[in-house]
Parts: C-alpha cells; structure tokens; sequence
C-alpha cells in the first residue's frame, strides 16, 4: 500500500506534467493563430497572382499543357513531432491509398515527403520517400522551405523525371479535427486558366506590363506553385498543431482525474494514519492499565 509520502510524490509529479501540458496546450493554439494568419496573407498573395493571369489570358487563352516525360510526383506533408494523436496516420494512410491508384506496372510516382514521421509510416506501407524535406519549426521557416521544394520540382521537370506535380496534406476540418486533402499543383489546371480567361475584370481600368508575355506568364505560373505549396504547408502545419492541442486536452482531462484521485487517496491515506495513531494510543493507555491522569486540580 502507498505511503503518504509516495502518494505525496505522485501528486507533485502529475502537477509538474499538468504544467508541462498546459504549456503545450498554449503553444499549440498560439501556432495555430501563426499558420492560419500567413495561410490567409498567401492566400490573398494568389488572388493577386491570379490577377495577373486573367490580364494575360484575356486575349490569348492558354494553350493545353503538352504532355511532359517522366512520372508524376506526389509531396506528401506530414509532422516531425509526435503528440498530435492520428495526424500522421490520417496523411499517411489517405496518401497510401493514392499511390496505390497511381501505380501502374510501368509507372511508380516519385514520392517526396515533407516530416519524418509520416515518411517512416509511408515506408512500412511499402512506398519508401524518394526524397524527404526538412520541416520548419515556425512561420518564419515556411518560406524557405517553400523555396527547397519548387527549386526540386523545377528541376525534376527541367530533367525530365516529373510530368506532374500533387501534394497530400491535412487541413483543419469543421468541426476541429483533420481532413486531407489532395491538390494538383502542376501543370496549372486547364479548367483554372479557361474560367480566369473569361472572368469579368473587377474594375473599368485594364492593366498593363512591359516584360513579353511568355515569360510573364511563366514567372507568374512559377508564383502561382509557390503560394498553393506555400498555403498547403501551413495548412498542415495549423493541422498538426490542432491535433497536438486536441490531444493535450485529452490529456489535460485525464491529468486532473488522476491528481482528484490522487487527493482523495492522500486525504484518505492521512484520515487513516491519523486514526490508526489514535487508536494506538489508546490501546498503549488500556495496556498499562492506569487511566489518564487528571490535570484539574
């Protein structure tokens, strides 16, 4: 049976882990304000992006992409860390079932991953990473990183290995949990550039630019891949850190239970003491067969 002293203990320490918890409780929803505030301000950055498209593509629609060599590459963005309950089995088990669909037996996608955690996962499936990108750990990361990725893309095409590029990803669902998502991110949808093309303008004023068109609209295509990688991996990112903070409000709860019962033991363990003193007391009085003695005079 626990000593007073044990359960003593245990309290202090389900206190210490209740304050670590509740720290990452705070930290989790602060990052998720941090993701979700830049996944808006690129998200208003691609709006403008697709401005610049429309005043393009108004004369002269986009021609179909042409069919390019190679397989196509799926990026698949999972966590580094851990405590964030299923979000990497979510991300890892949706992507699994893709790559199964888009394995021919003469065409396996390139599988690059962003979170190591997700890329263990992938590779007990069966679909060993290719190549495995290097998360960052705060919003000030995300650009970077953003940058590895398109200058790895522009050079699997460059090089004939990727004829199209997707990402997988988890995004916050409506009612807090996760939901993946599946995004091709190049070539640029035919069906996107057609409805820009006949999209009215939002003012009388029509736009103009000096550099030739084709490169224009290569630049702004290159733009357009940078903010739809850039949205999807802060999205993720807000993603896991709701998982982590709905995982550390589980844990919250099932802290306080453990220390109300750890209270109540000690409460229980001391009243206990308390009587066993009492009565061994009494019992050392009956013992020595002399009654108190009277302090009264």
């Amino acid at each position: 049976m626990d000593t007073l002293e044990a359960i003593s203990a245990s309290i202090e320490t389900t206190e210490e882990v209740r304050s670590i918890v509740s720290t990452m409780k705070s930290l989790a929803a602060a990052s998720i304000q941090g993701y979700e505030r830049v996944h808006r301000a690129v998200g208003d950055y691609e709006k403008t992006v697709a401005l610049g498209l429309q005043i393009l593509l108004r004369d002269r629609p986009a021609p179909a992409p042409a069919a390019l060599p190679g397989n196509p590459v799926v990026i698949v963005i999972g966590s580094d860390h851990g405590l964030c309950g299923r979000f990497n089995d979510h991300i890892g088990t949706f992507a699994t079932a893709r790559l199964h669909k888009m394995t021919t037996p003469d065409r396996r996608p390139f599988l690059a991953v962003a979170g190591s955690r997700v890329a263990a996962q992938l590779a007990a499936d069966g679909h060993p990473p290719d190549h495995v990108f290097a998360l960052p750990h705060s919003t000030a990361g995300l650009t970077g990183t953003v940058r590895d990725m398109t200058f790895r893309i522009n050079r699997w095409i460059q090089t004939g290995a990727a004829c199209s590029v997707s990402v997988a990803f988890n995004q916050r669902g409506s009612h807090g949990g996760t939901a993946p998502r599946f995004q091709q991110v190049l070539p640029v949808s035919q069906i996107y550039l057609d409805e820009l093309a006949n999209r009215p303008w939002v003012s009388r004023s029509l736009p103009t630019y000096r550099m030739p068109r084709d490169e224009l609209l290569l630049w702004l295509t290159g733009e357009h891949l940078f903010a739809r990688l850039y949205r999807a991996l802060a999205a993720s990112l807000a993603s896991e850190n709701a998982a982590r903070l709905i995982a550390m409000q589980s844990a919250e709860r099932n802290i306080d239970d453990r220390h109300d019962a750890l209270r109540a033991a000690y409460r229980h363990k001391r009243q206990q003491t308390i009587t066993n003193e009492l009565l061994d007391i009494i019992a050392g009085y009956e013992m020595s067969g002399q009654p108190p003695r009277d302090t009264e005079d």
